[in-house]
């Protein structure tokens, strides 16, 4: 029987057009036995901009809705997987060759339940950059994540975007939060605070740096809005440890 990954990628008018290329760092893949993926396209609203943009490919499964920003396309895209691992695709982003095949090994242990990888940030030129703060390779015990975040003013030393996790897990969690940004922070900081992830060194994704996208607004990163989206992020982190404090 087949073991499936569910991929799941929101999309919004300004970044449709990328759609082809993250799509091709998809089927170049090489799955390990027995493995397969599936490709949830959510667009955020009814625009219909999914149409002229995807290819004839039985595993893209896309879909619209509402318009509620990126946490809630991606959490609608959840209620459709199948797959029993999740892994975040922005439509501006790429894989990495094996990227997919690193994540299912990663999460093979029954003590781990989300993994990440590093990034390499790709620019409008074509040249890349890392990050200066990777961690180790290895496991990432539960709350190292949020330790590191709370000191290094609310940057975390693992990205959201890299993220790949147990389907249950992220339902139970309840998907991303309802946030007009840093929603993938949110579950990321939570999946920390419940469980043990592991990180890999080899580069897993080119994180896109471009005019139009979200994090590029001044309200990400500052102001009143900023502020109220990092004190919600930590206060669940919390909770969610103080709650249960036995997980391992």
């Amino acid at each position: 029987m087949t073991r499936r990954i569910s991929v799941i990628t929101p999309v919004h008018g300004p970044s449709a057009h990328y759609l082809p290329e993250a799509y091709r760092s998809l089927i170049e893949q090489e799955m390990p036995a027995e493995w397969d993926w599936e490709w949830l396209v959510q667009e955020d609203g009814h625009e219909g901009i999914l149409a002229d943009v995807l290819p004839d490919d039985p595993r893209i499964k896309p879909d619209s809705g509402r318009q509620g920003g990126a946490g809630m396309a991606r959490t609608m895209a959840l209620s459709r997987a199948t797959g029993e691992l999740v892994k975040v695709l922005d439509s501006d982003d790429l894989l990495t060759e094996g990227a997919l095949a690193r994540d299912i090994e990663a999460l093979s242990s029954p003590h781990i339940d989300w993994s990440t990888s590093r990034v390499l940030d790709l620019l409008p030129d074509g040249s890349t950059v890392g990050f200066d703060q990777d961690p180790d390779e290895g496991v990432l015990s539960r709350g190292s994540v949020l330790e590191h975040w709370r000191s290094h003013n609310h940057r975390a030393q693992v990205h959201p975007a890299t993220l790949c996790v147990r389907t249950t897990v992220l339902v139970a969690l309840g998907g991303w939060m309802a946030l007009p940004a840093s929603e993938d922070t949110g579950l990321l900081l939570a999946l920390d605070a419940v469980t043990n992830g592991y990180f890999t060194r080899q580069c897993g994704l080119f994180y896109r740096k471009w005019e139009g996208q979200t994090t590029n607004h001044e309200a990400h990163s500052q102001g009143s809005e900023h502020e109220a989206r990092m004190n919600i992020i930590e206060a669940r982190a919390q909770a969610l440890t103080d709650l249960f404090p036995a997980l391992r």
